[in-house]
């Protein structure tokens, strides 16, 4: 699976997926996008985009994109806090449909 993590997300948490190709959105310089050019852009190339960003069904029409969407739910954004929940996050990733949002977390 191909999967990229949104900025709101620490680097830390790539290798913790493991069996999956995982990049950030920092390392593929799109970082400025904003969400709708950000899933144009992933859609070209990933599965799957992970992101903390509670707003981002709201705001964005998901249904039609070839791009799973899964979204964290966590204290915070701190890789002690992301750690519990990659047995999940891991499992949803198998299982995550495209054009839909799937929840991980608390």
């Amino acid at each position: 699976m191909r999967v990229v993590l949104d900025g709101n997300l620490p680097r830390g948490l790539a290798p913790l997926l493991t069996d999956h190709v995982v990049h950030t959105i920092h390392s593929r310089r799109w970082s400025d996008l904003d969400d709708g050019a950000l899933l144009a852009a992933c859609e070209r190339e990933y599965d799957v985009f992970v992101t903390m960003d509670q707003s981002l069904r709201f705001q964005q029409n998901l249904r039609g994109r070839t791009l799973s969407v899964v979204l964290v739910h966590a204290r915070s954004n701190r890789l002690s806090d992301l750690e519990p929940i990659v047995p999940q996050l891991l499992s949803v990733l198998q299982t995550a449909v495209r054009g839909e949002v799937s929840h991980v977390g608390v």
